[in-house]
């Protein structure tokens, strides 16, 4: 378990002046329930003290489980997400409801999280080591307006450029910017995230989040696995 010291050693950004009115958002990040993560509720519950972060956006694999049980446990604010893997790569839907199923082609991943109210946030989307959406597919979903975020700083990519090339996209087709630790362990957690103002909602999410001011950098420790007892991932 790590401390505020040093969680802000391995991330010095967290040391810096909040702005009055202003959150600061972990937009990615996973949970044990997520089968390739190891942070546990007591490890992340620990992690938010020591970090700072007012909100996390619990983006698990395949469920949003964790996300629910964690949103009344956590000491600060949770936005239910869920990373899925559709046919073309990886989409990430925001202020869900219901569990997003696996191996639907993007335009029905965007109309299933539309369908519940949420936002639509592309992750890593120029990552070739992870599953990004193909090019082709990332380029007609913005034509179309189909997105609503993009994740121009992820802290798991290692190639500033990758993340640079996002952020040319977003601003390219006038989508909200948006960043994430994509945490996977408990030290990860506020390596990535955007300070904002302060919202209610889906919506306001959004706007805030035009608004907001990008901070972090590349962190990607090993995990230390152990054994742990993973809860269902079914839907709930």
């Amino acid at each position: 378990m790590i401390g505020r010291a040093e969680s802000i050693a391995r991330h010095p950004h967290l040391s810096q002046e909040r702005t009055p009115g202003w959150v600061r958002v972990d937009l990615h990040l996973h949970t044990m329930w997520s089968g390739d993560a190891t942070t546990t509720p007591e490890e992340l519950r620990q992690a938010v003290l020591d970090s700072g972060i007012d909100v996390v956006c619990i983006t698990d694999h395949g469920t949003i489980n964790g996300a629910v049980e964690l949103a009344s446990e956590l000491g600060c604010r949770v936005v239910v997400g869920q990373e899925v893997r559709s046919t073309e790569g990886e989409i990430i839907g925001l202020f869900l409801d219901r569990r997003l199923q696996f191996g639907m082609k993007p335009a029905e991943v965007v109309d299933a999280i539309r369908a519940q109210g949420g936002l639509v946030y592309v992750p890593h989307p120029f990552d070739p080591l992870r599953h990004c959406l193909a090019a082709a597919t990332l380029e007609e979903l913005a034509s179309s307006g189909a997105l609503d975020a993009v994740e121009v700083l992820n802290a798991k990519t290692s190639l500033a450029h990758l993340n640079q090339q996002a952020s040319d996209f977003a601003c390219r087709h006038g989508l909200a910017a948006g960043a994430g630790s994509d945490a996977h362990e408990p030290s990860a957690l506020g390596a990535a995230y955007v300070e904002m103002p302060d919202f209610d909602g889906p919506q306001s999410f959004l706007s805030s989040l035009r608004l907001g001011r990008i901070v972090g950098h590349h962190y990607d420790a090993p995990r230390a696995w152990r054994p742990r007892v993973v809860p269902s991932t079914r839907a709930l």
